[in-house]
């Protein structure tokens, strides 16, 4: 079956910080694990400057003040990164 309609847009609800990688709760249940190496500001970043996010535009990305890092949750699920 073939749509015209936009798929809605997932949105995430949280992150967790860990040692080795972060993970995003998403607002359908799906939880996302992203090692920090994907993405080289936040693999050189202290635990301090990780769990320093914040979700940005109603969910639809994080940003990391202290490092200047914004990702979107759409490039996180196609699997984009650095």
């Amino acid at each position: 079956m073939n749509s015209s309609a936009e798929p809605t847009q997932v949105k995430a609800i949280d992150v967790r910080i860990e040692e080795h990688r972060f993970y995003v709760l998403l607002a359908d249940g799906r939880e996302l694990g992203i090692p920090y190496e994907w993405f080289w500001r936040l693999a050189e970043a202290n635990l301090e400057q990780r769990q320093n996010w914040r979700l940005m535009a109603n969910g639809t990305g994080i940003h990391w003040e202290d490092i200047d890092e914004d990702l979107s949750i759409k490039g996180l699920l196609e699997g984009k990164n650095d």
